[in-house]
């Protein structure tokens, strides 16, 4: 017999008055297979009926989460929490003589750019931009910034309501003026944004959609291209450059050498990991020149610091990547392999005058190695153990890089290639909380094919093994992306009331290189699910936790993992917690994003895919009758990247199916889209009502 825990009672009296959904069927067929679908009328967003359903379950979940005896606490105290949180800076960008960095300073809603002399010298930061001044409530975030190449000016991407539909806009450093200059549907969730500076900063090529007229309306957020725009002119003006023929799901990146000579594009197909790279010199007149095609396997090009050659790190032949190099007026053909693949993940390079940084990655945890720009005589970096490192930043011929743990707050370290010694800057964070009780311990869980996958436990000293203990595992597994260290303030409210929080490396991420993230995409989508169940079922034979004390968390495609895992294992855990998720794989495709998510899920055109998509869909692997877990949705009526539809579309599949009181709750925030760009006020009370839930649904009271 199941342990029936004290507050079901409460949550059945409450469950039973789910606000109805009204049915009304539409069939489709795919490839001589009838699918009936009851809720597509969910996906009109902009209707009455849609509109009236939304508050109607908004309402609801606000009765059930403001009736824990505990969730204002909850609040305030992650809210006092933030009070007392020290700046972090992130996005550092190095130009001649300064450091410019996104500055988040809670309480402020919305971080702060900000410039630097150096990362040691805390007393010359000076304040360019602060959104909260725009917009006091934090509605307008910035999406990303480009200073130019002398540092007196600077580029940024500007949205609102966390929509990253972002308008251009320039400012001078040294006073923060802003030009008059704007330049709209630079920046979209579909294929993102950028921008790169002219070398004597009067200009900029940007990536541009096209405007309405000059494309049918179901396209206005497709083909992405390239123009050029000289400051203090009209935008009309503005010339194109290149992307007519780029695929209609391009994702461009524009990058150019230190000397400003030569602009780069890096062009994605759609999400799924293909890239074609582009190069041309910056003067007027220049033409484009295709160096690297989708099929080539290159998954990024750099230039060298004198940009007279091109570094290309490639998973051609090799998964878990290798370094090529060639001459910038040469081509791949003649590129040499100057570092191969080895035992870890190639994640990023770095060249600085003198020398070539790698950052890698092993399972999770990461490594950095110096080699000489020949690819010769490596050294390796000296980090902690379980260390995770991102944007490395060259500083002089020293780097600059940040480095992150489970139980340590982020810190900006400073590598000297001379003597191979690291030492923290200025640019650190303290914890408001202590984490000196909590260890962080690695294990492998064995999925349903043999497949080792990483676990790691973020645990109380000393914690018993008795199957007791509440337990939130986290994973998201798609597009390459790595689950690499990272620490996290509000654990410290888990972490009080006995809980374990454990993040899984499964396939479809990157941990392992290419074929780890191709083993989980596609027609392999399945792996990612049975890696997740098996990282829940080892937590329960090695007796950290049981059913009942385990609840699970993922977002955006690790939201997909979340419906896929309920459905197929729903008495695995006991509570689910799903953001911004996608839950109907026949009908993401049809959305402006999905498009964008071909090349990783595939397509319902295609037969295979469509019965492997079919197979694990969540909204359609629902089954009436069945005893579901407790379910909280998360959403944002703004997000561009996933259409919140697929939340609504999969509440009240679930509410009508489930066979217990358990509660099936949404929220859908008018504040917020996927995630970037969300006031801090906002994020602290989605924080809130997701603790408030998960600590009633496995009993987990203030100690």
């Amino acid at each position: 017999m199941k342990l029936i825990l004290p507050f079901f009672t409460l949550a059945m009296s409450l469950a039973d008055a789910a606000p109805p959904t009204e049915t009304k069927p539409v069939t489709d067929e795919y490839h001589g297979v009838k699918v009936v679908d009851e809720y597509r009328w969910l996906e009109e967003s902009g209707s009455p009926a849609v509109k009236a359903w939304t508050a109607a379950q908004n309402e609801y979940s606000r009765a059930w989460l403001d009736a824990r005896p505990d969730r204002a606490g909850i609040e305030a105290k992650l809210t006092a929490l933030y009070a007392k949180d020290t700046p972090s800076h992130s996005g550092i960008v190095s130009r001649p003589g300064r450091l410019f960095a996104l500055k988040f300073q809670p309480p402020k809603q919305q971080r702060l750019l900000v410039t630097l002399t150096s990362a040691d010298d805390l007393a010359s930061e000076k304040v360019v931009l602060d959104p909260n001044e725009i917009e006091p409530k934090g509605q307008v975030a910035m999406d990303w910034f480009v200073p130019s190449p002398d540092g007196k000016m600077i580029a940024v991407c500007l949205s609102k309501n966390g929509s990253e539909d972002g308008t251009l806009h320039f400012y001078r450093t040294d006073n923060g003026e802003h030009l008059s200059d704007r330049i709209a549907r630079v920046q979209y969730p579909t294929g993102g944004g950028s921008a790169a500076w002219t070398p004597d900063s009067s200009a900029v090529f940007y990536t541009r959609y096209p405007h309405q007229g000059e494309k049918p309306e179901a396209d206005l957020n497709f083909f992405q291209q390239i123009y050029y725009h000289k400051l203090g002119t009209p935008t009309s003006s503005d010339e194109y450059s290149a992307g007519r023929d780029f695929p209609r799901i391009a994702e461009i990146e524009l990058h150019t050498s230190d000397d400003g000579r030569w602009l780069l594009a890096s062009v994605a197909n759609g999400d799924g990991g293909e890239f074609a790279h582009y190069v041309r010199e910056t003067k007027n007149g220049a033409a484009w020149r295709q160096i690297t095609r989708h099929e080539d396997g290159v998954k990024e090009v750099t230039f060298s610091h004198d940009g007279a050659n091109l570094y290309l790190r490639s998973v051609k032949d090799a998964p878990r990547g290798k370094v090529l190099r060639f001459a910038i007026e040469d081509t791949l053909a003649d590129a040499q392999v100057i570092v191969p693949e080895g035992d870890a993940v190639i994640e990023s390079i770095t060249p600085t005058g003198r020398f070539l940084f790698l950052s890698d990655m092993i399972g999770g945890p990461s490594r950095i190695r110096q080699f000489d720009q020949q690819g010769k005589n490596e050294r390796e970096v000296p980090l902690p153990e379980a260390s995770g490192v991102g944007g490395l930043i060259v500083a002089g011929d020293r780097i600059l890089f940040r480095q992150t743990s489970f139980v340590a707050p982020a810190a900006w370290m400073l590598c000297d290639p001379g003597d191979m010694s690291v030492k923290k800057t200025a640019l650190f964070n303290t914890s408001p909380v202590d984490f000196s009780d909590i260890e962080a311990v690695r294990e492998f869980a064995i999925s349903k094919d043999g497949t080792k996958v990483p676990v790691n436990i973020l645990r109380r000293k000393g914690t018993k093994l008795d199957g007791s203990n509440p337990t939130l595992l986290y994973a998201y597994g798609g597009y390459g992306h790595s689950m690499r260290p990272t620490f996290n303030f509000e654990h410290r409210l888990w972490f009080d009331r006995g809980g374990i929080y454990v993040v899984a490396n499964i396939r479809g991420g990157g941990e392992y290189g290419e074929e780890w993230h191709l083993a989980g995409n596609l027609t392999k989508k399945q792996n990612v699910f049975d890696d997740f169940a098996a990282c829940a079922e080892h937590l329960i034979k090695q007796g950290y936790t049981r059913s009942e004390k385990l609840a699970v968390e993922g977002g955006s495609n690790g939201g997909l993992l979340m419906g896929a895992f309920l459905t197929q294992h729903p008495a695995l855990a006991r509570a689910v917690v799903a953001h911004v998720g996608l839950y109907d794989m026949l009908r993401v495709e049809l959305d402006p994003n999905g498009a964008f998510n071909v090349t990783e899920f595939g397509t319902v055109k295609v037969p295979a895919q469509f019965r492997a998509l079919h197979a694990y869909s969540p909204f359609h692997n629902a089954k009436d009758g069945t005893a579901y877990p407790a379910v909280f949705f998360l959403a944002g009526e703004t997000d561009g990247r996933v259409n919140p539809a697929h939340s609504r579309r999969m509440t009240a599949r679930l509410q009508a199916a489930t066979s217990l009181a358990n509660p099936i709750l949404a929220r859908f925030s008018s504040a917020s889209g996927h995630g970037m760009g969300t006031a801090l006020s906002e994020k602290i009370a989605q924080k809130a009502d997701v603790l408030a839930f998960l600590f009633d649904q496995l009993g987990m009271s203030a100690k």
